[in-house]
């Protein structure tokens, strides 16, 4: 439970969006058990603050669906091998998580009751209120839909007060830091106007959700030293997109 007043916090309760790629480190795919305690190490700071924090982390350490296509796989088969790959991760991101004292559910959009809990959505907002971090995995359960789209889902569904999308840049740019040195960033972005400039936030699906819902998102760098944990105690950093 949180050894701090969570009064402090600008965004109590949170749910945190970590793409697979994020757990590979150096490697070319797979999981790096150095990533997998920096992010446990991350989420457990924030839970010590009072956070209520939820996490959907994508598959792409291990398989995408688009993969699928040029595999020769059924594009719909590939896209549950790619919620399978979520699974994988998140249990492993539990099994980092309790080696460092933090209680955690998996909680799958498919049932594998042999391995974790079905989403139930009250059922993950009593753990949340327990102090428990809840992962969220295997995307919406459908194929079709990004790991993008689940976690606007699953944030919309426990009343979450942000969306932080963990990146490896630190925000939002009006073209891609890594090839146009050019590039500007925005601090701070209306829904309609992302829109507006054809920025790549998310995926339309999980956007637009986020947009109907008034879901602010917050986009970072998830591996800068103390951002994720500034961020929802409420300083500015990365790119914030509300209504």
């Amino acid at each position: 439970m949180s050894t701090q007043s969570n009064s402090v916090l600008k965004y109590r309760r949170i749910l945190l969006k970590l793409s697979g790629e994020s757990l590979m480190g150096g490697q070319r795919f797979g999981i790096s058990a150095d990533m997998l305690r920096h992010y446990a190490e991350k989420i457990k700071e924030l839970q010590e603050l009072g956070a209520e924090v939820a996490v959907v982390i994508g598959g792409g350490n291990i398989f995408r669906g688009i993969q699928s296509e040029a595999a020769g796989i059924e594009s719909v088969t590939g896209d549950y091998m790619g919620m399978l790959a979520t699974v994988i991760n998140s249990l492993a991101l539990q099994s980092a998580l309790e080696t460092i004292g933090v209680q955690t559910r998996v909680m799958t959009a498919l049932k594998m009751e042999s391995v974790a809990e079905p989403y139930i959505r009250r059922r993950a907002i009593r753990h949340l209120e327990k102090g428990r971090v809840v992962i969220c995995a295997a995307g919406t359960g459908n194929p079709f839909f990004t790991t993008d789209s689940a976690a606007a889902l699953r944030a919309n569904e426990i009343n979450a007060d942000v969306l932080l999308k963990g990146t490896r840049v630190d925000g939002i740019y009006s073209a891609d830091p890594e090839k146009d040195t050019t590039a500007v960033k925005f601090d701070h972005l209306t829904f309609t106007r992302v829109i507006s400039l054809g920025l790549e936030v998310m995926d339309m699906t999980a956007f637009t959700l986020c947009q109907e819902n008034n879901m602010p998102i917050i986009v970072f760098d998830i591996n800068e030293p103390g951002h994720l944990r500034n961020i929802v105690m409420g300083e500015k950093y990365g790119t914030l997109v509300e209504g």
